[in-house]
């Protein structure tokens, strides 16, 4: 039997289809899923951007960014990371052919049936293809799952869900644990200034070598690379400071690592102490994003 028999893509601010597979499925219970999945998409802007809802044969999983949802039905057999990997492939296949521009102009429900071929094709390679062939899409997206869980619903949800939306009944739903980093330090700000100077100073002393080094040797390339790569990396680790990333550890690393070896390289273009302080503050913030750790706070509201 096939884990996942039945996918739409939906517009999030209506509710509105796209695009559908085809549908082969006709039991009783299919079709009550098929009626709670339309009700759940108009639903969508409530909810965070991963979320499911299990029923007792089946169960809904829906991803959405931007102004675009994937929502596939799926067998309770179905690991959860399969779908969401089948969804986020749903997802880059639509918003590769079709733009932002397409979508928000679309007035008639299913604008864009051709786009049932690719849903067809996607789902025949997640049904049929070995698992063991796609371990590291599945592990990027189960290490996603881990730190941002998906909110979790049950099929009646939606139905009580709708009655809001009509105004017949109040809502309460339960999400999923969320995962937030622990609060600002006062040294974490100040590792995030002096990143940001850091910064700065690396992309004016790039940008100005660049424009005078037009009429000069490619010998400056290798300079101006030098102080233009540090840039980059000190803000993101002011990225890697504020939200948590997969990977964390290695991508601080790497960081660390180009911003050494940049101002290493810049040595005759600044002086040691220029170098020791550059070197210092990226160490400095390396170690404040490494001790940032998550924490576990369960939300108060409902979605």
């Amino acid at each position: 039997m096939s884990l996942i028999l039945f996918a739409c893509v939906v517009r999030v601010r209506d509710g509105l289809p796209l695009s559908a597979s085809t549908d082969f499925y006709h039991s009783q219970d299919f079709l009550e899923c098929r009626r709670r999945l339309k009700t759940l998409a108009l639903q969508l802007a409530q909810y965070p951007g991963r979320g499911s809802a299990e029923g007792c044969d089946f169960s809904i999983h829906f991803s959405s960014s931007r102004d675009v949802a994937c929502m596939a039905i799926c067998s309770l057999q179905c690991p959860a990371a399969m779908a969401f990997c089948f969804l986020e492939t749903l997802w880059w296949e639509f918003t590769a052919s079709y733009d932002t521009t397409c979508v928000g102009l679309a007035s008639r429900p299913y604008a864009f049936l051709e786009f049932d071929n690719v849903i067809q094709k996607v789902k025949w390679h997640f049904n049929y293809v070995s698992s063991t062939q796609m371990d590291s899409s599945f592990g990027k997206i189960q290490e996603e799952l881990k730190f941002q869980p998906p909110v979790v619903l049950t099929l009646e949800d939606t139905d009580v869900a709708n009655g809001v939306m009509n105004g017949h009944t109040l809502m309460h739903l339960e999400p999923a644990p969320s995962f937030r980093m622990e609060p600002v330090t006062a040294l974490g700000i100040l590792s995030l200034i002096l990143n940001i100077m850091c910064a700065a100073l690396n992309l004016i002393r790039g940008i100005h070598l660049a424009e005078h080094s037009l009429q000069v040797a490619h010998e400056e390339i290798g300079n101006i690379l030098a102080f233009l790569i540090p840039f980059v990396a000190c803000i993101f680790q002011c990225y890697l400071y504020l939200f948590y990333s997969p990977a964390r550890t290695v991508k601080v690393v790497l960081m660390l690592l180009f911003i050494c070896l940049g101002n290493v390289y810049l040595h005759g273009l600044r002086n040691l102490w220029q170098i020791l302080f550059h070197i210092g503050v990226a160490f400095l913030s390396s170690h404040q994003i490494l001790t940032r750790q998550l924490q576990d706070k369960q939300s108060d509201c409902g979605v």
